[in-house]
């Protein structure tokens, strides 16, 4: 079974209670979010990460207010989620990238699937399982979860790797990934289930 990681937004604006839209207790799942990245790079396991690359008078600066500037520090990746060398995979359409063995998708909304490279990227990469974290638990890693369903592919949430702003829609939106198929684990299982062939 070929397992792809997803991480989700694990950007300094987000994580850090310094960022322009910190999600409260983000920092906590940070070594966690650091586990599943090394683990990754120590097996060979393929990490897309997507990552909001807003322009200064970005449109989502209506209703979130700004974050992720594209170039400034809190778009960064949290050194946990980070890889060196990694490709770059912009939402301009026809954009791809090569082999590399984190993909950094960018994005100018919530859904990261509104980056019309992303669902080629997935072809290719032709995954069975995808293991999910990051955040914001009703936000992106909603969109993110809920559109990786629709490849067919095996989707799990870790649910000690992602952060809510709001517990109840957190619980909501875990029950309707469920009720949709998707799967919970935790970093102990989801890792586990990562080197069974």
């Amino acid at each position: 079974m070929k397992t792809v990681f997803f991480d989700v937004d694990t950007q300094l604006d987000f994580l850090y209670p310094a960022g322009a839209l910190a999600v409260p207790g983000a920092e906590k799942i940070v070594p966690a979010l650091g586990r599943l990245t090394r683990f990754a790079a120590d097996n060979r396991i393929q990490i897309v990460s997507t990552a909001d690359a807003h322009l200064e008078d970005d449109p989502e600066f209506k209703a979130w207010k700004p974050h992720c500037v594209a170039g400034t520090v809190g778009q960064q990746k949290a050194a946990a989620t980070w890889l060196s060398q990694p490709s770059v995979l912009s939402s301009t359409p026809g954009a791809c990238v090569g082999e590399a063995a984190q993909i950094i998708v960018e994005k100018q909304n919530v859904d990261c699937f509104t980056n019309p490279n992303l669902l080629p990227l997935l072809e290719r990469l032709g995954a069975d399982r995808y293991v999910v974290y990051g955040v914001v638990s009703e936000v992106c890693v909603r969109y993110a979860a809920f559109g990786l369903l629709k490849t067919g592919a095996r989707v799990e949430v870790v649910i000690d790797a992602i952060k809510t702003l709001d517990a109840a829609k957190e619980r909501e939106t875990i029950e309707r990934f469920e009720s949709a198929g998707g799967r919970v684990t935790t970093v102990e299982r989801a890792l586990a289930a990562a080197l069974l062939p």
